[in-house]
């Protein structure tokens, strides 16, 4: 608690600064331990929220007892991402997709993965990844992802027992119908991007309005198949499955995986510097990583 009170102050004292002297004091990140920063990320999206079939949490920890005052967030953790890491003296990488998923039965440089794990651990830095309980988690990545449309509400589409309001995917109806034309230019905007694929549901076109949309951020099939909506939202689906959603009359809008879930970290990185770590370090998005897929 003085800690914060602390930083507060320090805050305070930048504010003044600007108003007095026209120049931003420069903020001093004091670190802390790769535990204190677990327990604050598990208290924003505990690790029970994600899905089964995910490999989340710390995935891999180099034992430091150095403090950390450098964070760097990124959606795939490459070798230049790592890199990257680096290069900012980053003592921790928060990876929103796993960068271990199925089990290495070897750490050595035989792999990229392998590489990955093998230059963290030298260079002293920590990877967690959150991956589906930061989709499922109110203000999370599919919140994030429903906030391209004029939202009125929006639900879970696989909610959890234990708590209505979390769970997988998001069923959203809109404060008022647009056209599917308006929805592809609001998603593009949003998320950042120039292209996008769309698929037009039978015998329409994209001046058809639309009222409800089922999104899920990433590979988005298992959650949407099934939900009765005027549009689909997500990253990726397979061939058959976004013809069989046109023939029942939903039109089908894909992003590319990870273009569906990164423009969250940016949105993200001064709640996580500011309110979650309190300024005791600093986060930095990753400027190297990005979808592998490009419309040319």
């Amino acid at each position: 608690m003085l800690l914060r009170s602390l930083l507060r102050k320090q805050v305070l004292f930048s504010q003044f600064y600007v108003r007095n002297f026209g120049v931003m004091a420069e903020h001093s990140y004091t670190g802390t331990s790769l535990q204190v920063i677990l327990d604050r990320l598990q208290e924003f999206a505990p690790l029970n929220l994600a899905s089964s079939w995910d490999n989340v949490g710390l995935l891999v920890d180099p034992m430091s007892r150095s403090n950390i005052t450098n964070i760097l967030l990124t959606n795939d953790l490459t070798e230049d991402v790592v890199e990257e890491a680096v290069t900012t003296n980053c003592g921790l990488i928060i990876s929103y997709h796993p960068n271990i998923f199925q089990g290495l039965k070897s750490v050595s440089k035989r792999t990229w993965k392998e590489r990955v794990v093998v230059q963290c651990i030298k260079n002293n830095i920590a990877v967690f990844s959150p991956h589906t309980s930061w989709d499922a988690v109110r203000g999370g990545v599919n919140d994030w992802l429903a906030e391209a449309l004029p939202i009125a509400e929006s639900r879970p589409i696989m909610a959890y027992q234990t708590d209505s309001d979390i769970g997988a995917g998001r069923f959203c109806t809109l404060t008022d119908e647009i056209t599917v034309g308006d929805a592809v230019d609001r998603i593009k905007k949003h998320i950042g991007i120039d292209h996008l694929r769309l698929a037009l549901a039978r015998n329409q076109n994209e001046d058809f309005k639309i009222k409800t949309v089922a999104l899920c951020a990433g590979s988005g099939n298992s959650v949407l198949s099934g939900t009765e909506a005027d549009l689909y939202l997500t990253g990726e689906m397979m061939h058959h499955d976004v013809l069989d959603a046109t023939q029942k009359n939903t039109h089908v809008i894909l992003t590319n995986h990870s273009d569906s879930e990164r423009g969250f970290l940016r949105s993200f990185r001064k709640q996580l510097e500011e309110d979650i770590l309190s300024g005791e370090a600093k986060v930095i998005v990753s400027k190297i990583d990005r979808d592998p897929l490009k419309t040319v």
